[in-house]
């Protein structure tokens, strides 16, 4: 499986999870007027959306090069993303400002089973998706897929964090789901605020990793005929980097050898992971 189809893969289950959860959520909150739970399903639903904009950004993002994008749609992942993560800061603004205010008011929930077991459900449920999600990127990295396994993992610890408060309140402690409603929107600002910080680099052509700098200068390194390093560039192409190599040789050597010597530096770079393309220009000294 190539990683634009576990990316479709892990999209479409969470779609799936993410609506069956939302559904059962939202109905036993409401009954119970549990904040934590509303804020929860309204997590769920964030969750759908994201879903989908990994659907429709990795559909685009698998578009081959053509001749309006010449170096293919990657950039589509990080634009998507981009949208989640806005999505999730949004949504985390609305959930803090309702369990403050629920918080002030000393609002309290009617306890119910159903409430308990709607978060073992959850648990189950996300800790399935986030298993898959991590297998399908251990084989292929994509950032859709990153975003929506971290979402997974997140959602095991908010819904846990649910958990406790709905049995505190069996006991009549109520304040805590108000306190567990406002760190769950917390933890969604934070991971909206990450995923947006990350997205952004890609979108404005961050240079390539220092780790990934170091692999292409012990490449180059390897070649005795080169006098000397001038220059090393690159830019985002989706999740690799086009990368551009200035190098001197001595201005005597043929036309033909300073050309396949750069032919064959092209080739032992671009088999890096992280590499797409790799332009590499000549300088006589």
């Amino acid at each position: 499986m190539n990683r634009y189809d576990g990316a479709k893969t892990v999209s479409i289950l969470g779609v799936l999870g993410n609506l069956f959860l939302f559904f059962i959520k939202i109905v036993v909150g409401i009954a119970s007027n549990s904040q934590a739970m509303i804020a929860d399903a309204a997590n769920s639903a964030t969750d759908i959306f994201a879903s989908l904009m990994s659907f429709i950004g990795n559909r685009i993002a698998s578009e081959p090069g053509d001749n309006s994008h010449n170096f293919g749609h990657g950039k589509a992942e990080y634009i998507f993303s981009l949208f989640i993560s806005l999505s999730m800061v949004f949504l985390s603004a609305k959930l803090l400002y309702d369990a403050i205010i629920n918080l002030i008011s000393q609002s309290v929930f009617t306890f119910s089973w159903f409430l308990v077991v709607v978060c073992i459900i959850t648990i189950l449920v996300k800790l399935s998706l986030y298993v898959h999600a991590k297998v399908i990127l251990k084989n292929n990295y994509n950032i859709l897929i990153s975003a929506t396994m971290q979402d997974h993992r997140n959602d095991c610890i908010i819904t846990s964090s649910t958990l406790i408060s709905i049995l505190f309140s069996f006991i009549q402690i109520y304040w805590l789901d108000s306190i567990v409603g406002i760190g769950i929107s917390i933890w969604i600002f934070y991971t909206g605020i990450k995923l947006f910080i990350e997205s952004y680099n890609i979108l404005m052509d961050v240079s390539i990793d220092s780790q990934t700098q170091s692999l292409i200068m012990d490449i180059i390194n390897n070649y005795p005929d080169i006098k000397k390093l001038d220059n090393i560039s690159s830019t985002p192409v989706g999740y690799q980097y086009m990368v551009v190599v200035t190098i001197c040789l001595d201005g005597n050597m043929s036309t033909f050898d300073s050309h396949n010597l750069a032919d064959l530096l092209e080739n032992d770079i671009t088999k890096l992971d992280k590499i797409y393309k790799t332009i590499v220009h000549v300088n006589p000294v």
